[in-house]
């Protein structure tokens, strides 16, 4: 008997006919599930009693989580392409914009399984210049299935860096003219918000036939965060600041070098809206809340 660990899982991102393998901290998760459609049933000696039928011919978008290092070497770079990167279609004359599509697979001691038509719905970043770096991603696909065992050949892997080097970053933004020393943290959440189009139909629940999701649609997408910052004679004045029209950038500068640094990796919003809110402790720190006021925000891996 073979059991499976989360611990021993491996993932695999591919795209665009590219397989990647992404190492991940244990936070890593992924599921499917199904909607059931029940009706009343009579039985036939006792037609006054009922009872519930059930049907299950409809999945519900499979969904996943899983958070990654980041590295000096970038062999993760990836990862924020599919989730800030669109791709835009053209169908019957009408153009859309779409997320990149993925599949990712998951090997465990005794199981291969796949995710098909994967795209990311949010990503999280923290700035902590004591810690490594991550990015924590959210998702959906259509379909979740085991393919094989744990030595189910995945064909070509990327070919990677010979180090892993961990990465340390410290958070260097940018208000406006704001006075923004003395910061302590921040962080930036990307958020991709998608419909799924209605996929089921009378035939082929009728057959039996299990239904997936095919198509979606991205409704809109935010990026938005916090920037924590000490409350010092230079900015006293900032607290109860708010804004509707500002450019808010953010970059990620490795530890070590100078803030005039071109950063690791580099977020510009333009237009944002802001809030500054002070937060009252041994110490006074005030926190400005940020948000994107289009579909354009870009999130740049330098």
């Amino acid at each position: 008997m073979s059991h499976s660990f989360l611990k021993e899982s491996k993932l695999y991102l591919e795209y665009s006919g590219t397989k990647y393998r992404i190492y991940t901290t244990a936070a890593i998760s992924f599921s499917q599930t199904f909607a059931e459609d029940s009706y009343p049933v009579k039985t036939l000696h006792d037609q006054s009693k009922m009872f519930e039928g059930s049907t299950i011919t409809k999945a519900n978008p499979a969904s996943f989580n899983f958070e990654v290092p980041l590295t000096v070497e970038k062999d993760e770079s990836i990862v924020l392409d599919l989730a800030n990167d669109l791709v835009t279609t053209v169908d019957s004359g009408i153009t859309t914009q779409q997320l990149k599509t993925f599949i990712m697979y998951i090997q465990t001691g005794s199981s291969t399984f796949k995710v098909e038509n994967c795209i990311v719905s949010a990503a999280n970043f923290a700035f902590n210049p004591r810690e490594q770096f991550k990015v924590q991603l959210e998702g959906q696909g259509t379909k979740l299935t085991r393919v094989g065992d744990e030595s189910y050949n995945l064909g070509t892997i990327q070919s990677e860096s010979a180090t892993r080097t961990p990465l340390l970053l410290y958070p260097v933004p940018t208000i406006d003219s704001l006075n923004m020393t003395s910061i302590i943290s921040s962080t930036i959440q990307l958020q991709n918000n998608i419909e799924w189009t209605e996929f089921q139909d009378l035939q082929t629940s009728l057959a039996g036939t299990m239904q997936y999701p095919s198509a979606y649609t991205v409704t809109n997408r935010i990026v938005s965060g916090a920037i924590k910052q000490y409350q010092t004679d230079n900015n006293i004045t900032q607290f109860d600041d708010f804004s509707t029209a500002s450019n808010v950038t953010i970059k990620g500068v490795q530890v070590g070098k100078p803030s005039s640094d071109n950063g690791f990796i580099t977020m510009n919003i333009n237009p944002a809206m802001f809030t500054a809110r002070m937060a009252v402790a041994d110490i006074y720190t005030q926190s400005y809340d940020y948000r994107s006021l289009d579909a354009t925000p870009t999130i740049a891996y330098v």
